[in-house]
């Protein structure tokens, strides 16, 4: 049987906390035997509230560490540290192949039948000139509602998605978007997926649009370029800058049993 240099590749997936679990199920779909590293800056999360200076920075040095443990290519699973740092992270690391994610407004505004398409995101996606772009090059058809969610990925970071709380924050920022009339909501926030069932509560018979997908299988069309890694090493590992007990049990719940989760203090 040939197996392609991607399928034991090594790819280094950070978010600005646990939200970027919510891609690693796609990732490793599109690309079975590649090796996973991932890195939540819980220490310093919600991204959304921060200056772009500071996540940048952040950005930088979460990258030469995940380089320096053997990732040959990036995923940066965060829209708001895509939006305020994917381009300094390409000019500091050019040969490097790396993935960014933003908000699907896109397909969003293909699938609504009602002309109203809402997108939950940090304020500091929203506010992003990459967003601005990505807004700007849409179809005029349809009313794109943009919903700011203040405390939304930190009340999710917490981890008890059940939580009166969380719950509570939800419905607050689904309001708006029920109001105006919303079919389709997207998910701009790697963080939401895990509210997702809070969400579909608050915004009956609305689809949701989440990018992890297509963020997988743009992984694999560059990940197919790559030579195989170290096949010997664990298929996944996972840092902190917060507590890494925390990051692994929210890792066991929404992972799986299939996976073997351990997390450590990141550097």
């Amino acid at each position: 049987m040939n197996v392609s240099p991607a399928a034991g590749c090594c790819i280094g997936v950070f978010d600005s906390g646990v939200g970027g679990l919510s891609v690693l199920p796609a990732l490793r779909a599109a690309l079975p035997g590649a090796r996973l590293l991932y890195v939540a800056d819980s220490g310093h999360a919600p991204y959304g509230e921060r200056g772009e200076a500071f996540i940048v920075e952040r950005a930088l040095h979460i990258a030469a560490f995940l380089l320096s443990q053997g990732a040959q290519m990036l995923v940066v699973a965060c829209n708001t540290a895509t939006a305020a740092a994917v381009e300094a992270l390409r000019q500091a690391h050019p040969q490097t192949p790396m993935v960014g994610i933003e908000p699907g407004v896109k397909p969003a505004v293909a699938l609504t039948r009602r002309g109203h398409v809402g997108v939950m995101a940090t304020s500091g996606t929203l506010a992003s000139r990459k967003f601005q772009r990505l807004l700007a090059a849409q179809p005029t058809h349809a009313a794109v509602h943009l919903q700011p969610c203040p405390g939304l990925a930190l009340a999710i970071e917490r981890g008890d998605l059940q939580s009166a709380e969380l719950r509570a924050v939800v419905r607050r920022h689904c309001a708006p978007l029920r109001e105006a009339g919303c079919d389709v909501v997207v998910l701009g926030c790697t963080h939401y997926p895990f509210a997702a069932p809070l969400i579909r509560e608050a915004l009956p018979g609305v689809a949701l649009v989440d990018t992890a997908e297509a963020v997988a299988r743009h992984t694999a069309t560059l990940a197919a370029r790559l030579p195989a890694s170290n096949l010997d090493l664990p298929a996944l590992q996972l840092w902190s800058s917060g507590d890494p007990a925390q990051l692994g049990a929210f890792a066991r719940r929404w992972l799986g049993p299939d996976w073997d989760v351990t997390a450590a203090a990141l550097p």
